[in-house]
């Protein structure tokens, strides 16, 4: 009887890689509003595109994780400013709300 790790490390992987992500949109958004989207847009092609080309079955599934993470990231992203706008999170005071929110910095 063989026993394989694979689906076990893709797990846990994936656990990690979300848990990392969660905290870079919360400060994305704080330190610069939803203007970066693309970012995440772009990192998650690159490892779209390198998971199907990579032949290591562990590391193109990685790849994938953190592309599809990636584009979860956006909706995210957009999701943490309406949080932001409902007084759920902090807003970031050195920032310019004006443009975002239609209304001053002060709350």
């Amino acid at each position: 009887m063989s026993i394989y790790f694979s689906g076990l490390i893709i797990g846990a992987f994936c656990f990690l890689v979300i848990g990392l992500f969660h905290p870079i949109v919360i400060k994305t958004e704080y330190y610069t509003g939803t203007r970066f989207w693309w970012v995440f847009l772009v990192i998650g092609m690159i490892g779209c595109i390198a998971a199907l080309f990579i032949k290591n079955i562990l590391i193109s599934a990685v790849a994938s994780v953190v592309a599809f993470t990636c584009f979860w990231s956006i909706k995210e992203l957009f999701e943490q400013r309406e949080r932001v706008r409902n007084g759920w999170f902090p807003r970031n005071p050195a920032r310019n709300y004006e443009d975002e929110f239609g209304v001053n910095n002060k709350k």
